[in-house]
């Protein structure tokens, strides 16, 4: 059974970026299937979507960093260099497991296709 899940590591203090909210949402609609925070390893306490909720098509993935640098008391420009930080992507395969994780500092983020 296939399934999605993410994790969010702070590059610029070294550890996982507790706290961010993170939404997920399904293409071409604008509606959220996913709205949560990551917990104190920068995971969400479940997977985005599996089971039945695992359909293959393109989705994005919304990760609210510059609220989360902000709530760190990190000084940033106005507007700042990273707001939002979204990840559009294809899920294909019903019977994998689709790990996204994100990089991410108040200056450059990277992601790739975990296990």
């Amino acid at each position: 059974m296939g399934k999605l899940t993410t994790h969010v590591l702070d590059t610029a203090h070294g550890r996982p970026a507790a706290g961010m909210l993170i939404e997920l949402r399904r293409l071409p609609a604008d509606k959220i299937l996913f709205s949560a925070r990551s917990d104190a390893d920068g995971r969400c306490g479940q997977p985005l979507l599996e089971g039945a909720s695992f359909i293959p098509g393109e989705y994005e993935l919304i990760f609210h960093a510059a609220d989360y640098f902000r709530a760190l008391g990190v000084a940033l420009s106005d507007p700042p260099f990273l707001d939002q930080v979204v990840l559009r992507f294809g899920l294909a395969g019903t019977d994998q497991h689709y790990h996204v994780p994100l990089l991410v500092s108040p200056w450059s983020y990277s992601t790739y296709r975990g296990s």
